[in-house]
């Protein structure tokens, strides 16, 4: 019963991780900033800590079905 849910979460986790380190690559690739009012260093490593964040939580809740 809780493996629905578990699944769901999992998966929009993964996708948003994903998504955000996708973005993030592209954003510092062409020069763009990432985060306003933050430096591009500090707004890159962010974003990137939090995807990497994201994408592993998404891929433990997935894994441990």
């Amino acid at each position: 019963m809780e493996s629905g849910p578990a699944a769901f979460a999992g998966a929009a986790f993964a996708l948003f991780g994903a998504g955000l380190l996708l973005w993030t690559g592209i954003a510092v690739r062409t020069g763009a900033p990432v985060a306003e009012g933050a430096s591009r260093p500090v707004g890159a490593m962010a974003a990137m800590l939090f995807g990497v964040l994201f994408l592993a939580a998404g891929c433990w809740l997935l894994v441990s079905l």
